[in-house]
């Protein structure tokens, strides 16, 4: 590995493009390889097996393609796969934490909502976070089906997302909420929808910064970090179909992107490994 070398960032879908960006933000002299799994999207209400499964087959995609370091763009697959990425890899590994301990270090009211998929409120490292925070502040816990399929579908304003949204911001606003923490990274996308249902007064939290400052310091500890006199440059994968994602990804990442398909390629008596990866450009 050298400085050169691209920093490979993924996510069950377009929700890790929020962490891509700080992370573009900070460093902006690496290259970034992102891997959009939008086709297994959301991964909140898949088996840990399964999205162990995923987690290790776009790792070794990222891999291939030279990375020198992986971030698990992506709660819930952090809280299902991270520490197996951890021991199967030697390469710094950077993944998501709700931002629960800055809540609860802000909140006025006493009382913080997390905002997440049920497969992450239900892991074991979130319970062990909550452990450490819960006697500090009331923690409300909210699931939120469907929201990730809305933002895949790229409806971040209509009124099926509204009024989702609404179903799970009044209960923990009626109990005194004033911090929320987004703890799934396609939540961010909606913040201007979430800020017109709460009003003014309500904080909104996400992890992205704090994830790319983290790449940033894991970085420097290896002599990593690429020289600051160059511009980085951004590839894009999808696991769905590029022609139905692009131009919303575009929208989202705030210019062009360069978008392939990732493609699993068939092995021997038909079966599919997630091993065994193809390129289709568009």
């Amino acid at each position: 590995m050298t400085p050169y070398h691209p920093i490979g960032v993924f996510d069950s879908g377009l929700g890790g493009l929020t962490v891509l960006r700080e992370i573009r933000r900070l460093l902006p002299s690496e290259d970034l390889l992102y891997v959009a799994d939008s086709a297994h999207a959301p991964y909140g209400d898949k088996s840990v097996a399964f999205i162990e499964s995923r987690a290790i087959a776009i790792a070794e995609f990222l891999l291939e393609h030279g990375a020198k370091a992986i971030v698990v763009a992506c709660n819930t697959a952090t809280s299902a796969a991270a520490q197996l990425l951890r021991t199967r890899y030697s390469v710094p590994l950077i993944a998501m934490e709700p931002a629960v301990k800055p809540a609860v270090e802000r909140t006025r009211s006493g009382v913080v909502a997390v905002l997440a998929t049920r497969q992450t409120l239900a892991s074991h490292n979130f319970s062990r976070l909550l452990g450490r925070l819960e006697t500090q502040a009331e923690i409300l816990l909210q699931p939120c089906p469907g929201l990730v399929e809305r933002v895949e579908a790229g409806d971040l304003t209509g009124a099926a997302t509204r009024d989702l949204l609404r179903t799970y911001l009044e209960p923990v606003l009626a109990r005194g909420a004033d911090t929320l923490v987004l703890g799934c990274t396609h939540y961010p996308l909606l913040t201007p929808l979430i800020r017109e249902l709460t009003g003014p007064d309500v904080l909104i939290l996400d992890s992205g910064m704090a994830v790319a400052r983290q790449v940033r310091r894991r970085l420097s500890e290896v002599e990593l970090l690429a020289p600051e006199a160059r511009a980085g440059r951004e590839r894009f994968w999808t696991s769905a179909h590029p022609a139905r994602m692009h131009a919303f990804m575009a929208r989202l990442w705030g210019g062009e992107v360069e978008l392939a398909h990732w493609v699993e390629s068939e092995t021997e008596g038909g079966r599919r490994s997630p091993f065994a990866l193809a390129l289709e450009p568009i």
